[in-house]
């Protein structure tokens, strides 16, 4: 990625864990992402990368003061959502049924970030880039490929990130997704949605993050013998091959061997 991400797309992700060097570690031998504690004066947050460009952050759980919350939050990953006006978009969040759970904050010269709850419970942040745009390479082995949300509510979901955001909803036009809706910008998908009656009872609504792999099944075993955990084993599907994994603190990712749709003959 050499320029801003367009309104409404997801530009950025990062993983909020109680033992942050453990996580450092884990996504270093399972993606060969390089990356350490940040300093102090940025709360230690450490932004892991891919060839060089970011690809992702990894932060310790704490609260504003430096102290550990008690008790500690679930270990997720958050996906961000880029936008050009932050306070615009997080004025209309309220407006549109949806909860700000952090408020517009400047992030240095890097950009101004907030995190909200999607009237179906999904939290999700949003990202104003300064100097920095979010991740600076996707689509590739070890990296971001795919951004989805897992919501009880689509039809919700949909009309509430239409209208803060610049994005349309489509029902999947790829054979074997059908129920899949996908969200677009200017016509071109950026992202995914399903709905939470696939999963198991008790998954909250929330947003995954995808990333590409060379073999889910090699990855998936890298994983498990890393003290990792596996909620969906390896299997084929319209998009490719993946499985939903879970690092050894608990934060639930995707991994996905993509492949290009059969066209029509």
């Amino acid at each position: 990625m050499n320029s801003p991400y367009k309104p409404g797309t997801p530009c950025w992700i990062d993983l909020m864990v109680p033992d942050q060097q453990a996580a450092i570690d884990f996504y270093r031998d399972l993606f060969g992402w390089q990356g350490e504690i940040g300093p102090a004066e940025q709360g230690g947050y450490a932004v892991c990368t891919l060839k060089g460009k970011p690809v992702a952050g990894i932060m310790k759980a704490m609260n504003p003061d430096g102290t550990v919350p008690d008790p500690l939050p679930p270990t997720v990953w958050t996906t961000y959502l880029a936008t050009d006006n932050i306070d615009g978009t997080v004025k209309s969040v309220t407006d549109s049924g949806g909860t700000v759970m952090m408020g517009p904050m400047d992030v240095m010269e890097l950009g101004r970030m907030a995190v909200l709850a999607d009237p179906t419970g999904a939290v999700v942040g949003l990202w104003q880039a300064g100097t920095f745009d979010g991740a600076g390479i996707v689509n590739e082995n070890g990296a971001l490929i795919w951004n989805e949300l897992v919501t009880g509510d689509t039809a919700a979901a949909a009309a509430f990130y239409s209208a803060v955001l610049p994005v349309t909803t489509a029902p999947s036009q790829m054979p074997g997704a059908e129920g899949y809706t996908e969200f677009q910008i200017d016509g071109r998908t950026v992202g995914g949605m399903m709905d939470l009656s696939q999963l198991p009872p008790g998954v909250p609504a929330h947003w995954q993050p995808y990333f590409q792999v060379d073999s889910v099944d090699d990855i998936q075993a890298a994983a498990v013998r890393a003290g990792g955990s596996v909620l969906a084993p390896a299997f084929d599907m319209a998009a490719g091959r993946m499985a939903v994994l879970a690092d050894p603190q608990g934060g639930a990712f995707s991994v996905i061997t993509a492949t290009a749709p059969e066209q029509p003959a």
